[in-house]
């Protein structure tokens, strides 16, 4: 069911742009350096998303980042899921079957979006890198099962440290990919905290509210 391929959203390579070989060493350093300079400039975010998994089937909502640690994948008021991350767990919220499921953020791939200040260069490489397109892809050799991500920031001059996000492609342990589209990106926008905090469905009954 494409609820749960929705977590393949914290798994990565992105079919916004074909990866290619890894860049020679010192596009690699340049480009991870204008990555982690975007992620310190971007205290938050929010986008439209259109995620569509490997079957082609596709959900739309919107996106909310809060660094670090903190992002809301929100469906709608008519879908019965939701993804939150809170600083320490990313949680998928099943309100149809009244369940809540929780990992680590540092065990999602996710988590490369979300921590500005972690060493890129320890996972990460450089994928892409020219005048339109930088692409990077992650993936921790120790921890296989996490998956890979793949992700595309287009070059855009008035954007944090020239960088727009455009989205990412999940390929989780099980090879099923999910891919991200963003629209509407808006950057270092008021989000209040409690964008990140949902209602359990476990503690009530009844339609969600």
């Amino acid at each position: 069911m494409l609820r749960f391929r929705a977590l393949a959203l914290a798994a990565a390579p992105l079919a916004l742009a074909a990866a290619v070989a890894p860049a020679p060493a010192a596009a690699q350093a340049t480009g991870l350096a204008q990555v982690q300079a975007h992620l310190r400039a971007v205290n938050t975010m929010t986008a439209n998303f259109a995620q569509t998994d490997r079957r082609g089937r596709t959900l739309n909502g919107t996106l909310t980042i809060k660094r670090p640690g903190r992002i809301r994948f929100d469906y709608g008021r008519g879908s019965d899921l939701l993804i939150v991350g809170d600083g320490r767990a990313l949680a998928m919220i099943d309100y149809e079957v009244n369940q809540v499921q929780r990992w680590p953020i540092n065990d999602s791939p996710l988590s490369v979006l979300l921590n500005p200040n972690q060493d890129l260069s320890r996972f990460s490489r450089v994928t892409r890198n020219d005048a339109q397109v930088l692409m990077i892809q992650a993936r921790d050799p120790r921890r296989r099962e996490f998956g890979t991500i793949t992700i595309a920031f287009a070059k855009v001059a008035s954007a944090p440290a020239g960088l727009m996000l455009q989205g990412w492609t999940a390929l989780d342990a099980q090879n099923n990919r999910t891919t991200i589209r963003l629209s509407n990106q808006r950057f270092n926008v008021p989000v209040a905290d409690s964008a990140f905090r949902y209602e359990d469905p476990r503690r009530r009954r009844g339609p969600r509210g």
